[in-house]
C-alpha cells in the first residue's frame, strides 16, 4: 500500500494557503497534488488547526484500538456460549 505523502500539518497549511486567496489550481500545482486530493482534505480537515488534527488522529487510533477489544470480547462471549450450550 502506498504511504501518505503529506502530513496532517502540511495538509492544513496547504488548505490555509487556499483560504488566503490563492486559487485551488495554483495551490495544487505549487504543492504537486491533485484537486481531488485537495477537496478530500478540505472535507476532512477544513477549518481545523494543527493541534485539532493531531487530536483527531489520536482519537481515530484510540477508536480503532477499542473496536479491536470489542471484537475480541465478542468472540470470547460467543465461544463461551457455544461451550456452555453443549450437553455433556
Amino acid at each position: 500500500m502506498k504511504g501518505k505523502r503529506f502530513t496532517e500539518e502540511q495538509i492544513i497549511r496547504i488548505l490555509q494557503e487556499a483560504e488566503a486567496g490563492l486559487s485551488v489550481a495554483d495551490v495544487c500545482r505549487k504543492h504537486n497534488c491533485s484537486e481531488q486530493s485537495f477537496y478530500r482534505w478540505k472535507s476532512k480537515f477544513g477549518g481545523m488547526a494543527v493541534s485539532e488534527a493531531k487530536r483527531l488522529k489520536e482519537l481515530e487510533r484510540e477508536n480503532a484500538e477499542l473496536k479491536k477489544v470489542v471484537a475480541e470480547q465478542t468472540l470470547d462471549i460467543r465461544m463461551l456460549k457455544d461451550v456452555n450450550s453443549r450437553k455433556w
